[in-house]
């Protein structure tokens, strides 16, 4: 899986071509969009090849969960993120992922046992439904590994009430934070009990080794305060695969996305990627 490293900074250097050719052919979503068209932007799903392909989960949002003209929670950063952590997948290991495929599916669609790892963003505008709920745990539990990333603590910058599963029962909006999701998940996997992680967890370790300072002052895109990681294990056990990864009171991915425009400092951005990365290799061999 490994080739002999190279500096991800490299790597960086080329994504700003790679942003810039995609806003070319019309990906991400700018203003003037709405959320009647929105749908007409979401790119084809490439078959399945065998080869290892980023796959987005695409959900219903909450009512307050369309922003951006119109760009549902899911987007957020859609397909560019993903793209520009594939570039640096492909140079750093010899994984060979699809940098120019990028899926996108509900939890509840059947293709999505095809693929070992899925990416959430922005859980607290998730509305799931029952469908939902059991693909989710059906999928882990066969092995799939989860990433949960771009989550706000409840109620940053003005949003507040319930979400998630609250949304669906209560008919509360989103902005949920941490009280939302736990409570979307105990539907999901009623056993189940989120952990803080730390940096002797394996999965900061999979591929490159994240140290404890680097853990306890990970660099934040624009949510203030301190991120936290969290982790669902197998059985609740430490010792045994982890389902599901958190990045809680942050955004890791607005560093993949932005990192081939200069908006946020360049170190910060490696740190970023490295965890992107490990967290990949980690689904990929677990």
């Amino acid at each position: 899986m490994r080739r002999p490293r190279r500096a991800i900074g490299l790597a960086c250097l080329c994504l700003a071509i790679a942003s810039l050719a995609l806003a070319q052919r019309g990906g991400g979503f700018g203003g003037g969009r709405f959320r009647g068209r929105f749908r007409q932007q979401i790119l084809p799903n490439a078959p399945y090849d065998g080869r290892f392909t980023f796959v987005r989960m695409n959900y219903e949002s909450t009512p307050d969960g369309y922003w951006y003209g119109g760009q549902p929670a899911w987007a957020h950063g859609y397909p560019v993120a993903e793209e520009n952590l594939m570039r640096i997948m492909n140079e750093v290991s010899y994984l060979g992922a699809h940098d120019d495929a990028f899926n996108s599916i509900r939890f509840d669609d059947p293709e999505l046992c095809k693929y070992p790892i899925a990416y959430v963003i922005e859980p607290d505008w998730w509305a799931i439904t029952d469908s939902e709920v059991a693909a989710l745990r059906a999928y882990m539990l066969k092995g799939g590994f989860v990433i949960v990333d771009d989550f706000k603590v409840r109620g940053f910058r003005g949003f507040g009430g319930g979400g998630g599963a609250e949304y669906l029962r209560e008919g509360d909006n989103g902005g949920g934070g941490w009280p939302s999701f736990e409570a979307m998940m105990k539907h999901v996997m009623p056993e189940g009990r989120f952990v803080d992680l730390n940096a002797a967890d394996p999965v900061f370790h999979s591929f490159f080794d994240i140290t404890a300072a680097v853990l306890s002052n990970f660099p934040q895109a624009y949510i203030n305060g301190q991120p936290k990681f969290r982790g669902l294990y197998e059985d609740n056990d430490p010792s045994k695969r982890l389902l599901m990864v958190v990045n809680y009171n942050t955004d890791i991915s607005q560093y993949w996305e932005w990192s081939g425009r200069g908006l946020r400092p360049f170190d910060d951005t490696n740190e970023a990627y490295k965890l992107g990365v490990n967290y990949v290799i980690y689904g990929l061999t677990h």
